[in-house]
């Protein structure tokens, strides 16, 4: 396209950059980093279930042994007929209740995206399930976080407060939001 004059071959260029800007930041903020883990939920031989009545704690012991970031996710495997993996609030992983899942699967094979740091609940939907320990706290970090300091006793009060993430996508859509008037100078 030949542009009849220095104005309008600005704006061309300019719709073109914002074209190009927006579609880097929905590719961006759809893609997952190139490093991030998948985590099997118990380990090696990890199945989702009730843990033996001596080991109440040892989803909570398995996620504390791992750094989990931004990106990662944890997949949980259990019988799909008998069980099922919610992700809930605070005082619900606290109190054992399920009735408000923020998140809700039963179909034996379920993975979930860790998309933001922060603390992720996790709580077997079946009655009396999570009372007997089948229920983890995943702590998640940022993306660039320094490694996390050796692992301390439980505390009783819970997890830190949830940030949101988004941080880069939001970034970059302001980047191409603000591209017109950088390229013509308005």
């Amino acid at each position: 396209m030949l542009c009849a004059d220095r104005s309008e071959r600005k704006t061309y260029m300019a719709a073109n950059l914002v074209s190009l800007a927006l579609l880097a930041a929905l590719i961006g903020a759809s893609c997952r980093r190139a490093d991030a883990a998948a985590f099997e939920v118990g380990g090696d031989d990890g199945r989702w279930a009730v843990p033996p009545a001596s080991d109440g704690g040892m989803y909570n012991q398995w996620a504390s042994k791992n750094r989990f970031i931004v990106g990662d996710s944890v997949h949980f495997k259990y019988n799909k007929d008998d069980d099922s993996v919610m992700v809930v609030t605070e005082d619900d992983y606290n109190n054992c209740r399920a009735a408000r899942p923020i998140f809700f699967s039963n179909n034996g094979d379920t993975e979930v995206e860790l998309d933001r740091p922060g603390p992720f609940y996790f709580i077997s939907g079946v009655p009396g399930h999570c009372e007997r320990g089948q229920r983890m706290v995943v702590k998640v970090l940022g993306q660039g976080a320094p490694p996390p300091a050796p692992p301390s006793p439980p505390s009783p009060s819970g997890a830190a407060r949830v940030a949101s993430g988004g941080v880069l996508a939001g970034a970059i859509a302001a980047l191409a939001m603000a591209l017109p008037a950088i390229v013509l100078g308005t």
